[in-house]
């Protein structure tokens, strides 16, 4: 009789732990519950993402696009800064629910996370180096030292490609310190904020982006858990309804990012309708 009640007991943890299982909460269960939405963001400068100095404030592209989000669903937006080294652990680990931290669609990351189907722009690597550095093509910094964020998208083709000594920094204000600083012969991350930085601020003036072409541009996308289908999906008619309202071209342009051929296909494909 021990052994049939033992057996019981067992048989009967054994359901509630099915049935526990099987009602686990979604990600989108939990945002609301939570009464917010945790998302990972880069905070390395303009356009994407970074601290107004005057207000202390986060902005950016991808800032507004989170609050956006939020707004969508209902709930308040939580960020939590990421780099490009910690961001795919942090989503995997549920330290944030998703994803808008510069990260281009790539096979090799669409191995560990999955993402949002319609992209929302998309980035193409510039090279930033001194004037006069005599580079004018993409296979002119062969042997050369290149320093990018650890975890770039544009270390392989760099190195693979053009033969560059790549060297990775925890971030992109790191390698640019690096370039500043002589460590680095030139500097490769997405060239929006790149032109802004020789553009905008002095400091930069001695220093410019020789090359015509971007380094594999790329669809910019919502990165989510993988097989997390319910909310991906969610964010999915979030980002098709930015193009049909014409918002996503309006918040592109107010942060002075080039309206690029991926964002003019995507947006043939869902053409304003609303207002």
């Amino acid at each position: 009789m021990k052994t049939v009640r033992i057996l019981g007991v067992l048989g009967a943890v054994a359901a509630l732990s099915i049935a526990s299982f099987a009602h686990a909460e979604t990600t989108l269960e939990r945002i609301k519950s939570r009464g917010s939405v945790v998302v990972g963001v880069i905070l390395s400068g303009p356009p994407f993402g970074y601290i107004d100095p005057k207000t202390q404030q986060q902005e950016g592209l991808n800032i507004d696009l989170s609050l956006d989000v939020a707004k969508r669903l209902g709930v308040k937006l939580e960020t939590v800064a990421v780099t490009p080294a910690t961001r795919v652990q942090f989503l995997q680990q549920g330290k944030v629910d998703l994803l808008l931290a510069n990260m281009q669609l790539n096979a090799e990351r669409a191995e560990l996370m999955g993402y949002v189907p319609t992209p929302y722009g998309d980035a193409g690597g510039g090279l930033i180096t001194r004037k006069g550095s005599g580079i004018a093509k993409w296979e002119d910094v062969k042997d050369k030292i290149v320093c990018v964020s650890q975890g770039s998208n544009y270390a392989k083709p760099l190195s693979e490609q053009y033969g560059a000594n790549v060297r990775g920094l925890p971030s992109q204000p790191e390698s640019l310190l690096a370039l500043k600083g002589g460590s680095c012969f030139a500097s490769v991350h997405d060239s929006a904020p790149l032109h802004l930085l020789v553009s905008d601020n002095p400091e930069w003036k001695d220093f410019e982006l020789p090359l015509p072409t971007d380094l594999i541009p790329l669809p910019s996308v919502i990165w989510v858990r993988k097989g997390d289908t319910e909310f991906q999906n969610t964010l999915d008619a979030f980002v098709q309804d930015w193009y049909r309202s014409g918002w996503l071209y309006e918040v592109t342009r107010k942060h002075r990012i080039p309206i690029t051929p991926e964002l003019e296909k995507w947006q043939a494909v869902y053409p304003v309708t609303k207002k």
